[in-house]
């Protein structure tokens, strides 16, 4: 099976005024996570482990604009970073973050693709 876009992360000068601006524009629920300078960003129901129910559908985060996160940037799931990030690396992309662990729920990584673009990649635990 494919791996799929799971995830999206808006990056935000000023974080206040971009979780009111999307809370009024599109309805979203938004919450920051204390201690993790992360806000979760839900724009469609979601199970107990926040997953969302309908298919098709992503949740996201919102974070302080920092490198390498400039831009919005989605986000894949694959079943192993360190294997995704060497053959990224192999077809010419370049790692941007290595492999970090997020909580207890996975881990993540940061890396651009051959035009530049940066994305996202996530592992659940």
């Amino acid at each position: 099976m494919a791996d799929k876009v799971v995830h999206f992360e808006l990056p935000a000068d000023n974080l206040e005024r971009a979780q009111n601006f999307y809370r009024a524009a599109f309805d979203w629920s938004i919450n920051t996570v204390p201690g993790m300078g992360y806000t979760l960003v839900q724009t469609t129901p979601s199970g107990t482990d926040g997953s969302p129910t309908q298919p098709g559908a992503i949740n996201g985060g919102m974070l302080a604009r920092q490198a390498p996160i400039k831009n919005p940037v989605i986000t894949i799931e694959v079943a192993s970073i360190d294997a995704s990030l060497k053959q990224i690396e192999k077809l010419g992309g370049r790692v941007l973050r290595d492999k970090q662990p997020v909580g207890e729920m996975g881990f993540a990584a940061y890396f651009s693709d051959t035009e530049g673009n940066v994305l996202g990649l996530w592992q659940t635990a």
